[in-house]
């Protein structure tokens, strides 16, 4: 269709009557995803003169060139020396403060996707973007605030802890302290500035510190009003009305922001309120994306302070087992990614909870058509059992070891990774038969890491020699001509 379309766009696009030239931008925006290649020629030529248009006179055709511009900033983002990236940025901002509130939606909105885009490019300019964003908030009425607090958040998550600066913080957090300060409890405005909050402490970490403990106290008392007010309705639907879940998964969003942010500082906090009693209720919600969030701030506050959260281990872990159901992906990734981390703490004794989990997890491991990222989960989590507990999952291996191989050659070098393969090269040392049919999986999966760390390297050179001896010099000879070359 491109060599159709560009004949009609080279009319349009450049037109003397704005309805005409607004309808070309925004058939050029819609035709991003699908025409990219062919358009990637044309773009040193059209994205100056998109640019050009977010001055024009019309709102529609500022608000809709925004859009388009947000469609084609991946391009923008790798040409070198920033050469098309800075006018973009600059001129995406003058029309965040545009005094049309269409134009200041769509701004928000494409700045955040260049945000995404752009992610550490930005540093440079950090001290600009917040000045903008800032004076916007000040601008902005109910609903476009609503989109700025995006963007706000998009911009800590893009860039991290570069966010970390003292400048920085004075400028941002005094005044998202001041929104949350006006907020009432009920008031359904604070979820997109909680949602906010959760990344700003994530980027600042110890930054926050100053800021971190009526925010802590407020979202543990909005989890408890919630729970008690949905406890009431439950008991009494007559007498009292449902309540708005949205205001625990948000809470519990903004705690596992804090958890992740402050780590370790975060135990001070725990320990002075009642967040693992309501943490348990949580868990055990009717509502899915409620006990979703719930598993993830549980395995944040495992990895932050354990200390806090051992005692209520074999209340948590029958919850966590039941909720190993594929069919509801999201709360099953999160129940099986905290099992994980647990166990890692727990180390050996792990061993008491392994039979509530690892039969729903190999089945999980070996289900058609499950979700990437779940089966990733799965494979790291079945590693870290078989790391802390070897001879207890050792005897199934065969059950999983070939999906489990295929699952795992996909994952980057990191640390969760290491952990899952020095657990399966344990058990492989306790059950080498249960490798045996698979061991070409297994040779697959070892050539997936770029760089392993020396104790799992030298692991690796153990069990490959071992297998070579067993089967003798003309079997190994045999079984390595089968491999692929790159293998």
């Amino acid at each position: 269709m491109l060599p159709v379309i560009l004949l009609i766009l080279k009319e349009t696009l450049f037109h003397q009557e704005w309805e005409i030239r607004e309808s070309g931008i925004l058939a050029l925006g819609t035709i991003a995803e699908g025409c990219m290649n062919g358009m990637t020629q044309h773009l040193p030529e059209l994205i100056p003169y998109l640019i050009r248009c977010l001055s024009d006179k019309k709102a529609l055709v500022r608000s809709s060139t925004c859009w388009t511009l947000s469609r084609y900033c991946h391009w923008a983002v790798v040409q070198p020396n920033h050469s098309y990236l800075t006018p973009l940025m600059y001129e995406l901002l003058k029309c965040v403060l545009d005094s049309n509130k269409r134009v200041q939606e769509a701004a928000c909105s494409a700045f955040a996707t260049l945000e995404e885009e752009a992610c550490t490019e930005l540093v440079p300019y950090l001290a600009d973007i917040l000045q903008i964003l800032l004076f916007a908030f000040k601008k902005y009425q109910a609903k476009n605030l609503l989109i700025l607090y995006d963007a706000i958040g998009t911009l800590a998550d893009s860039v991290g802890n570069y966010l970390n600066k003292e400048e920085y913080i004075q400028m941002l957090i005094p005044l998202l302290i001041e929104k949350w300060n006006v907020l009432k409890d009920e008031d359904k405005d604070l979820f997109p500035l909680l949602e906010c909050l959760s990344s700003v402490t994530r980027a600042l970490q110890s930054g926050f510190l100053p800021y971190c403990g009526p925010v802590y106290q407020r979202c543990v008392s909005l989890m408890e009003q919630t729970l008690n007010q949905s406890m009431a309705h439950t008991q009494n639907p007559g007498q009292f009305e449902a309540a708005d879940k949205n205001f625990i998964i948000v809470s519990l969003e903004l705690l596992s922001g804090l958890a992740e942010g402050l780590n370790g500082h975060v135990g001070q906090l725990v320990q002075q309120s009642n967040i693992m009693q309501l943490l348990f209720q949580a868990m055990q919600d009717p509502m899915p994306d409620v006990r979703q969030s719930s598993f993830a701030l549980l395995g944040d506050l495992t990895k932050a302070c354990f200390h806090h959260v051992a005692p209520y281990i074999s209340e948590f872990m029958p919850i966590l087992g039941q909720n190993l159901n594929p069919e509801v992906t999201s709360v099953c990734n999160n129940a099986t990614w905290a099992i994980g981390e647990i166990s890692v703490k727990l180390g050996s004794d792990m061993r008491v909870y392994i039979n509530l989990v690892l039969k729903d997890l190999i089945f999980i491991m070996n289900k058609p058509n499950t979700s990437k990222t779940l089966l990733e989960n799965t494979a790291i989590t079945i590693g870290r059992l078989g790391y802390v507990c070897p001879n207890d999952v050792a005897p199934v291996l065969q059950q999983f070891i070939r999906q489990w191989c295929i699952t795992v050659r996909n994952i980057r070098d990191n640390e969760e990774k290491d952990s899952a393969f020095n657990g399966v090269c344990n058990m492989i040392s306790v059950n080498p038969d249960g490798v045996v049919e698979d061991f070409n999986f297994f040779c697959d999966a070892i050539v997936s890491w770029t760089n392993p760390k020396q104790d799992l390297k030298e692991m690796f050179h153990k069990i490959l020699h071992c297998f070579k001896e067993q089967v003798g010099e003309e079997n190994w000879k045999r079984f390595t001509e089968q491999f692929s070359p790159t293998l």
